[in-house]
């Protein structure tokens, strides 16, 4: 039997290639004749890069950085050819961060900044940016000060890192200093910059923005993009479909003459998987939480519409299932399975990820191998 591995991290536990190599270690105790073809998957949050760095030859680019609060640390950048690849979780992330520490008010992008310029001086022509997972609400500020160009007052002070602080911007210190590159924003948020589907209200409240936060975010942003759509003689960013990924700095990529693209697609055909679905006698997906915004463009929903209109069974398996069983068909899901379920509770389940993603795979041999 032929078995297609495909999962989504385990967001706080494991990797997704790790995730993968557990579910095929247990699989392989009840049925060790089967194939298990592992393809860990991601959209543009954290593990962009782990995962295109399984099926793309080409060098991982050690790079000093910082996080969401300026203090020192490690990032990389995957080069193949003229192309690389830049995690933005790697700086910007909200994993980066303790609970007490977020604060969408005064955290950057700087980072982010510092991982692309070290791609363009790697030699890239092209720069892909994964979007997804940050800690920020700085419309790119951050990272755009990284770059020589961030924002100052009137009197032409910079401004101190963060979101809040924007409502005071007046325009950018100077033009990016960054050789020439085409900017490619990997991302399957669709939101726009500002307003009631935009970055602070929607994403704000993860990031630690109170009620009041995210109104004055919201209204720092729409100054911010007046701002930016001044510097860069542009119309409309501020309701741009993908500006409000991670905090604005899709906006920012936008205003530098970037392009959005889906993450998920941009890594689905990196690693072939519609010719592996072709290929598969069954499918096993998952990742941290299966919940509703799972079925709405997600990793684990885009495996699960594959094997529906191929007619493959396809089993989710999550730490834990938010989901009902009559919406999860309906997108292609055949069953699922949850860590939290399988342990009986959610310290456990946490503590153990590895060993019970194997004792659910080898429960699934037994009852699906041939």
């Amino acid at each position: 039997m032929r078995v297609l591995i495909c999962p989504d991290k385990f967001a706080g536990t494991l990797t997704a290639p790790a995730a993968a190599q557990a579910l095929s270690e247990g699989w392989h105790e009840i049925a060790p004749g089967d194939e298990t073809v592992l393809r860990p998957l991601a959209d543009g949050g954290p593990g962009f890069v782990d995962v295109l760095a399984t099926v793309i030859d080409g060098r991982r680019v050690p790079v000093s950085t910082v996080d969401p609060l300026g203090r020192p640390v490690d990032g990389e950048v995957l080069v193949s050819g003229g192309t690389a690849y830049v995690e933005s979780a790697q700086a910007c992330g909200l994993h980066l961060l303790t609970e007490a520490e977020r604060d969408p008010n005064r955290t950057t992008s700087y980072g982010l900044g510092l991982l692309i310029a070290a791609a363009a001086e790697a030699g890239a022509r092209e720069v892909i940016v994964g979007l997804g997972g940050s800690a920020t609400n700085d419309g790119g500020a951050g990272m755009l000060a990284a770059l020589g160009a961030g924002p100052v007052d009137v009197s032409g002070y910079a401004l101190p890192y963060g979101g809040g602080p924007l409502i005071t911007a007046d325009k950018l210190a100077g033009t990016p200093q960054l050789r020439p590159i085409s900017l490619i924003a990997a991302t399957d948020v669709d939101n726009p910059l500002t307003g009631l589907h935009g970055a602070s209200n929607v994403f704000g409240p993860q990031k630690g923005a109170s009620r009041e936060d995210v109104l004055r975010l919201d209204a720092a942003l729409e100054h911010f993009a007046g701002v930016l759509e001044k510097a860069f003689d542009l119309e409309g960013l501020a309701t741009a479909p993908g500006g409000g990924a991670a905090g604005g700095l899709g906006a920012a990529l936008i205003a530098l003459g970037g392009r959005v693209v889906s993450g998920v697609a941009l890594i689905t055909e990196a690693i072939g998987l519609d010719a592996e679905l072709d290929r598969a006698d069954l499918v096993i997906t998952g990742e941290g939480s299966f919940d509703h915004q799972s079925l709405r463009g997600k990793v684990a929903a885009g495996v699960a519409n594959g094997a529906r209109d191929r007619g493959l069974p396809c089993v989710v398996v999550a730490g834990r299932v938010e989901t009902g069983y009559r919406e999860a068909a309906a997108q292609g899901v055949t069953e699922t399975h949850s860590l939290v379920d399988h342990f009986g509770s959610t310290e456990k389940a946490l503590a153990e990820p590895r060993q019970g993603l194997r004792e659910i795979a080898a429960r699934l041999a037994g009852q699906w191998s041939r």
